[in-house]
């Protein structure tokens, strides 16, 4: 047979020195990792810059914690004191993370702070995570980036109250829910659903009833768009309950069956119990006022609701953009709620299980019942409660964007975008206006700006002008989000402290509770160590040492910081009082009216110094408690520099720090030591 000559293959090039050429593909990844890198890196620069200036910021959260590096009860339990006299009035979780922190580097302004600030780059993580896995990297970046700029955001995550570990673990169930929508596998979507009711359990041991907040939203979004059957799905939401109760009841069941003569009194509870503190002074107390414990009967006398609401302005529907709230949340408000509406509006024939339709409904369920509970809640608010919405607003923002951008050759998407842009430069240009001479002509380059990428998006998406939509879209976007950004720079560079900051370039340290207190024991608020408006705690303070300033080991003076015993900034009297204490050798080397005063000695002594009347008028201890304390030589000192708790109907803080004070009176000798009265306790017998 005659072989058959097949032509030989052509021969590959010889390999070169060079590399091939990426891929387009390639190209998007490298660019997407860098601009994520920049912004979380642009959120930890704002967030961890000049962090210690503001010192031990709420003194009242920086004792609980400083307590908890010393002692593993306080720690579990959130004791304001290491000698576990009464907790404070939050469950522990934030507590939790701090006192590990100062456990294993040391307790400072630094090991206190630095978590907080940690838990602001993860949570502007997570939401670019949740929005990138529905939209495209552009849009989780947006949606970061709004989270970051957010003022409320820039001042608590740089302060040591709850809110920042509520936010992040919020944030987090967001993004477990949205996990469990993209999945048809069964088991992997129950897992999904179940690891969100855990964040959201642990967010319950946060800031208890608060964290909860956003399950009907989670529900609802993942009922309508999970991919399994809905036999399936309800079966999941069953299961994500389950590890709500589970993750948040450990602890309830815990403290519940606890002894009580062997674990702290519970702050903010009228008996001891903690389920009190669930149902009554962070539950329904919060939402109607004159329920609770240590809500001082709610009224204080004012109208329309309880003397905390004044904190965040009247109820309705534009509290969250009053002159209360409006600075610290509402910059974007405006444009997410187009963003919403017009979003929903163009998906509107997607399929159920469409992703950009779930998470539209996710963030924006998230935003109307937190909105509308803090919009008409009587009892206690405050302005900062509404970093809670910041994760939701950059949810609408980002998705519901995108969603307009998918659509913009349509007049639904060209319109929704333009007023978005519109809607976030006008409310920009009012908030500003409000602080008139802070930056004048920044309002004017924000509305230009606005309208400009209006209008660039308007004409140009579609046909030869369609770049000038790109171009109108990066133009009206930066100067959408400039205004809140500005802000949130501002926020970041000012000291804060007390027990109300504020977000702004005014927003310096608060007025009301001065980050120590003072001695203002029970008559200093309504929770989350949040202090009377107007209250002049530092007068009474004899650990004050200057201005807005709380004692306390190690840090620097100044603003809203703190100093340490025998600095120049203290004075001689302050050395000699935090040296009594320090040399107290009891069980408690003092006790004080009120979580505050008693907190800034704890943090100027390294002492556990015990809150006659918790914080805010806590039935604890008796009067014969305290003599028994006396009695057996625990207590060495007593401070009279408290005004006592507030009147509560006769029982509870008032009547009892006011008897304890009459019973010292009139069985010890008193002596000046700077401005505060001090009794010796010590070889009392009965």
């Amino acid at each position: 047979m005659t072989a058959v000559l097949h032509p030989a293959p052509p021969q590959r090039p010889a390999p070169t020195a060079h590399r091939a050429e990426p891929s387009p593909s390639w190209f998007r990844t490298r660019r997407t990792g860098l601009a994520l890198t920049i912004l979380l890196a642009a959120t930890a620069i704002l967030y961890l810059w000049n962090l210690t200036a503001s010192g031990y910021a709420n003194t009242f959260y920086a004792a609980a914690a400083q307590a908890g590096s010393q002692d593993w009860k306080a720690w579990f339990f959130g004791s304001l004191d290491a000698s576990n006299f009464i907790t404070v009035d939050k469950p522990p979780a934030s507590l939790w993370v701090m006192g590990l922190s100062g456990r294993i580097f040391g307790f400072s302004s630094a090991s206190l702070l630095v978590p907080q600030a940690l838990m602001g780059v993860g949570s502007v993580a997570l939401v670019y995570a949740a929005v990138k896995r529905v939209a495209t990297p552009a849009a989780g970046l947006v949606a970061g980036a709004v989270l970051a700029a957010t003022p409320a955001a820039a001042l608590m995550f740089k302060f040591d109250n709850p809110d920042a570990l509520l936010v992040l673990l919020m944030t987090l169930a967001g993004y477990f829910v949205i996990r469990a929508m993209c999945t048809a596998v069964g088991r992997r979507a129950a897992m999904w659903v179940a690891l969100a009711g855990v964040a959201l359990g642990f967010a319950f041991l946060t800031k208890m009833l608060q964290g909860l907040m956003v399950l009907p939203a989670f529900g609802a979004a993942y009922l309508i768009a999970g991919q399994v059957r809905l036999r399936t799905r309800l079966f999941h939401l069953v299961i994500g309950t389950a590890s709500v109760v589970i993750s948040a009841g450990w602890w309830v069941l815990a403290v519940w069956l606890w002894p009580a003569d062997s674990r702290p009194y519970i702050g903010g509870s009228t008996n001891n119990s903690v389920m009190d503190l669930v149902l009554g002074y962070n539950g329904l107390g919060r939402l109607f006022g004159n329920t609770g414990g240590g809500m001082s009967g709610g009224s204080s006398g004012m109208a329309g609701g309880s003397a905390g609401s004044s904190f965040g302005g009247s109820a309705g529907l534009d509290r969250l953009f009053g002159s209360e709230m409006g600075i610290q949340i509402s910059w974007l408000i405006p444009a997410a709620l187009i963003a919403l509406v017009f979003g929903l509006l163009a998906r509107g024939r997607a399929p159920r299980t469409d992703l950009l339709r779930a998470s539209l409904i996710l963030w924006g369920g998230w935003f109307l019942v937190t909105g509308l509970i803090f919009s008409y809640m009587s009892g206690t608010i405050h302005p900062y409660y509404t970093v809670a919405l910041a994760p939701a607003v950059a949810g609408m923002i980002g998705v519901g964007g995108y969603a307009l951008w998918l659509v913009r050759a349509r007049s639904i998407g060209r319109c929704g975008l333009a007023a978005m842009m519109l809607a976030a430069g006008i409310w920009s240009w009012v908030l500003l206006h409000r602080n008139a001479e802070w930056l004048p002509m920044l309002k004017w380059i924000l509305l230009a700006g606005t309208v400009v990428g209006a209008i660039l998006v308007l004409v140009g998406a579609k046909g030869r002008f369609r770049k000038l939509a790109v171009a109108g879209l990066i133009i009206g976007s930066l100067a959408g989000i400039t205004g809140s950004a500005s802000y949130a720079i501002a926020t970041a560079a000012t000291a804060h402290g007390g027990s109300i900051p504020t977000a702004g370039p005014t927003g310096a340290v608060s007025d009301s509770g001065m980050g120590g207190g003072g001695g203002m024991g029970g008559d200093q608020g309504q929770g989350d160590g949040e202090a009377l408006p107007n209250s002049d705690d530092a007068s009474r303070n004899p650990m004050a040492s200057g201005p807005g300033t709380t004692s306390g080991p190690g840090t620097t003076s100044g603003p809203g910081t703190t100093s340490g015993p025998g600095t120049s900034s203290g004075s001689e009297s302050t050395s000699e009082l935090t040296a009594m204490l320090v040399n107290a050798g009891t069980t408690w080397s003092a006790a004080t009216n009120g979580s505050q005063s008693a907190a800034t000695y704890e943090l100027a002594s390294d002492t556990a110094v015990m809150a006659i009347g918790g914080w805010s008028s806590d039935p604890a201890p008796t009067l014969d408690q305290f003599i028994e304390y006396v009695a057996d030589g625990e207590v060495h000192y007593y401070i009279a520099s408290g005004q006592g708790g507030s009147p509560k109907d006769g029982q509870g803080g008032d009547s009892t720090s006011n008897a304890i004070q009459e019973w010292v009176e009139a069985n010890f000798t008193s002596t000046t030591v700077g401005n505060s009265t001090i009794y010796d306790l010590s070889g009392y017998v009965g």
